[in-house]
């Protein structure tokens, strides 16, 4: 069967905006995958001491980020909680009597930080912030840690990522920020203090890349990817364009 001229010219018209689209679902597709709220790193040791980071990106091209609240895992209520200032924003940490206190080499400990509030800053549209808090020890009989995240908006909308996830089920649309425990290392003489076990190579905010940082790396390559398709196809449109015009 042999395809006419006027149907060819037609298929080749089209083959840009198909390129435009493709590159268009690659980059909306890779939007999601780095927009949730994380912690990073992702994993410590079970019954130490750690410095995370809450990693918090704006997902609004016309509002800014003005508030986060993280509500710690009752379940599992740490002894020693402190944040670390960060530029242009107030901290509030709110505490709670246990009804069990728990002991650690300090002595008793009667109550546990159960949220922190972080207000009067502002995350604006295509930036991110990270919120520095060194916590611990580390429950020894749980496999993770599991925060309540509330990120409020500067039009008033409250995104809550509260949602449960179930190993090697989907994603839900929210997922809790999850740190994730690992067996102790063997050797305990190398990088502790040997007064109260907190690790002196505990990650600071952004050194490590774990949690979402898989998901980032993939997303931006996604992107770049739609990008390129993008820019061909239009320039073969503009091409096309101009052979038509001498013809």
């Amino acid at each position: 069967m042999t395809t006419t001229r006027p149907a060819r010219r037609a298929a080749l018209r089209r083959l840009p905006l198909v390129s435009a689209l493709a590159g268009g679902t690659v980059l909306l597709l890779a939007g999601p995958a780095f927009a949730h709220v994380s912690v990073q790193p992702g994993t410590a040791e079970k019954g130490g001491y750690t410095t995370v980071a809450f990693k918090v990106p704006n997902e609004k091209d016309n509002a800014s980020t003005v508030k986060l609240e993280v509500t710690l895992d009752p379940k599992h209520p740490l002894p020693s909680v402190s944040t670390q200032p960060v530029p242009g924003w107030d901290v509030k940490v709110d505490k709670t009597k246990l009804d069990k206190p728990i002991k650690t080499a300090d002595g008793m400990v009667n109550e546990a930080v159960t949220k922190i509030t972080w207000t009067g800053g502002k995350i604006e549209p295509g930036s991110f912030q990270q919120f520095p808090v060194s916590l611990g020890p580390l429950p020894k009989d749980a496999d993770q840690v599991v925060f309540k995240a509330l990120q409020t908006y500067s039009d008033n909308d409250v995104v809550r990522w509260i949602d449960a996830s179930t190993p090697g089920g989907e994603e839900p649309d929210h997922p809790a920020p999850v740190l994730k425990l690992t067996a102790p290392a063997a050797d305990k003489g190398s990088g502790h203090d040997s007064k109260d076990g907190r690790s002196d190579t505990a990650a600071t905010a952004g050194s490590k890349t774990s949690g979402d940082g898989g998901s980032d790396t993939t997303a931006r390559v996604l992107g770049i990817v739609g990008i390129v398709v993008g820019v061909a196809g239009v320039a073969y449109a503009v091409f096309t364009g101009r052979r038509r015009s001498r013809a």
